[in-house]
């Protein structure tokens, strides 16, 4: 090995440095050495002149090439990025058809460019603060549509949407009372939770929020949550995931089995289309199941147990539900913290994440302590029981409701699924506890293909045929001949089918009778006992003077 002094190569590096300066031009003899030599008395060509060297328009003369500025390389797009531009595509087409007055169409097509914004956020938009403000600014302004004339249901005929009630504030933060702080850990210190507790400013600021002016907010989603909180208990058990993330339901919707928020995300639950997709949750012509409360409480509770496995935290797991995974996976990325608490301090979660895990969190402390916030024994409603039926095509809820006697809101509210008053075929439809048998009795007299249109009428004193074909819009023939009557007189009690048309909205249907049926004579129909707890009574006969001939 040589080794030379540091001196010795500063030496000889200023040697050559002087010697590169000075103008050395003297002739050498290895010059032109490789060329051949020319041949003696050749003729001299004039050899053409070389093209002209263009300048070079990013250098000039007196700056050194080290100091011209380079330029920037272009922004590679993301996945999210091209997520937002076919978003933004969709909702200008939205913006359209509604200037045309074709609100279906608009409603499609702003559900759709919301859909796929929530979908980039998870495929990280390569701009964070550009894509949350599209977001909200298209969301606000499909919002504006929806309270103009479009409405969340401007199409359907017996729908009614709810607003998420804590929607408004996610945004805002709240003061904390200082004498709740030691109260509260000591509260703390004492529960018993499958969820972890923690104790904050945030928390805390959202316990002073629902022990004043949140408390009626509180105290109505408490209420409402009566109806399915044995259900949403069993699904949560059955699934393994902790029994405090009911209050996620509670922070998402209040326990509105149709609420839909300006964002379209829809159902107690709070799911957008395509998440609800990944889920089983499936949209259509008739029905959504979003607004199933036990199949999105199934998803849900299927999504947040993905979602742990994932982060390993509830708490991130939590605010991934929120935000989305991408989202969360990039703030961690970033940040190099899997700790939600962390990255709520560095404001790398949307704003409204940030407040959604302290809020559940509040709501969970307090309704474990529940005499400390004067909500012990608050009556709840009572819980929904129901019986599950398939029928074998599509069924009008108001031929159900005649069939049961019972008012049609009372069953819109069982099946909240249902956007048009219908139910496609095979789909569950619940009834009330104990009715199930009496329905599928009754139903396997008429014939499939007709449950979305007929409908049953009780005689009144003073009806006649034709007072009631006029009321229905069909001739007394048509019911004598659907009934198998052998007059013509309506007698007071009777329970007779009205054949009605169907209706013009319909999509065309597949037969449901098999050539199978028509062999051996099985009915179309199907019923399941999944969710009724005990044997319902045996059913009397459906319809007075209807025969199975």
């Amino acid at each position: 090995m040589v080794v030379r002094s540091k001196t010795h190569y500063s030496f000889l590096l200023l040697a050559l440095a002087v010697t590169a300066g000075c103008g050395y031009n003297q002739p050498t003899r290895f010059q032109m050495s490789f060329l051949p030599p020319a041949p003696k008395n050749a003729p001299q060509v004039e050899l053409p002149e070389p093209p002209p060297i263009e300048p070079n328009l990013f250098l000039k003369a007196e700056i050194p090439a080290v100091l011209v500025p380079k330029l920037p390389l272009p922004t590679r797009r993301t996945q999210g990025d091209n997520l937002m531009q076919r978003a933004e595509r969709r909702f200008q087409a939205g913006k359209r058809a509604y200037q045309n007055k074709d609100l279906p169409t608009a409603r499609r097509e702003f559900d759709a460019a919301i859909d796929m914004m929530l979908e980039a956020s998870d495929q990280d938009p390569g701009d964070r603060l550009e894509f949350e403000r599209k977001l909200d600014e298209m969301a606000d302004a499909i919002h504006r549509y929806d309270l103009a004339d479009l409405g969340a249901a401007a199409s359907l005929d017996q729908s009614k949407f709810e607003k998420a009630p804590l929607e408004d504030i996610l945004q805002l933060t709240f003061p904390v009372d200082p004498k709740l702080k030691d109260r509260v850990r000591e509260q703390v210190a004492a529960t018993t939770s499958q969820l972890p507790l923690s104790v904050n400013d945030a928390v805390l600021g959202y316990i002073n929020y629902f022990s004043n002016r949140g408390r009626r907010t509180l105290l109505n989603g408490l209420q409402r949550s009566g109806r399915y909180r044995p259900m949403i208990q069993r699904v949560l058990d059955e699934e393994g995931v902790p029994q405090e993330l009911i209050h996620l339901a509670q922070a998402e919707s209040g326990f509105f089995a149709r609420a839909v928020s300006r964002k379209a995300a829809g159902g107690m639950w709070q799911f957008v289309r395509f998440r609800g997709n990944e889920y089983g949750l499936k949209q259509g012509f008739y029905t959504d199941d979003r607004m199933d409360p036990e199949m999105a409480t199934r998803a849900a509770a299927r999504h947040l147990r993905d979602l742990y496995h994932e982060f390993g935290d509830w708490y991130l797991a939590i605010a991934a539900y929120n935000c989305g995974p991408g989202v969360v996976e990039k703030a961690v990325e970033r940040t190099g913290y899997a700790d939600f608490w962390e990255l709520r301090s560095r404001a790398v979660l949307p704003a409204e994440t940030t407040n959604y895990v302290p809020i559940i969190l509040a709501m969970t402390i307090m309704e474990k302590n529940a005499a400390e916030y004067g909500i012990e024994g608050f009556q709840l409603d009572s819980p929904l029981e129901y019986d599950t039926v398939q029928t074998g095509g599509t069924t009008s809820l108001t031929l159900i409701a005649d069939v049961l006697d019972i008012p049609v809101p009372e069953l819109s509210d069982l099946n909240p699924a249902s956007l048009r008053g219908r139910l496609p075929e095979n789909y569950p439809l619940h009834v009330p506890k104990g009715s199930g048998n009496q329905l599928m009795a009754a139903l396997q007299l008429i014939p499939a293909n007709r449950l979305d249109a007929w409908r049953m009428h009780r005689v009144a004193p003073g009806d006649t045929l034709a007072m009631i074909g006029k009321r229905y819009g069909v001739t007394p023939a048509a019911i004598v001949a659907a009934n198998h009557l052998e007059g013509t007189q309506a007698t007071e009690g009777d329970r007779l089918w009205i054949p009605t048309a169907a209706r013009a909205d319909a999509p065309v249907r597949k037969p449901v009778t098999t050539a199978a049926h028509r062999r051996t004579g099985t009915p179309a129909h199907k019923t399941t006992t999944a969710s009724v707890r005990k044997p319902a009574p045996k059913a009397g006969p459906a319809v007075a003077r209807a025969t199975t001939n």
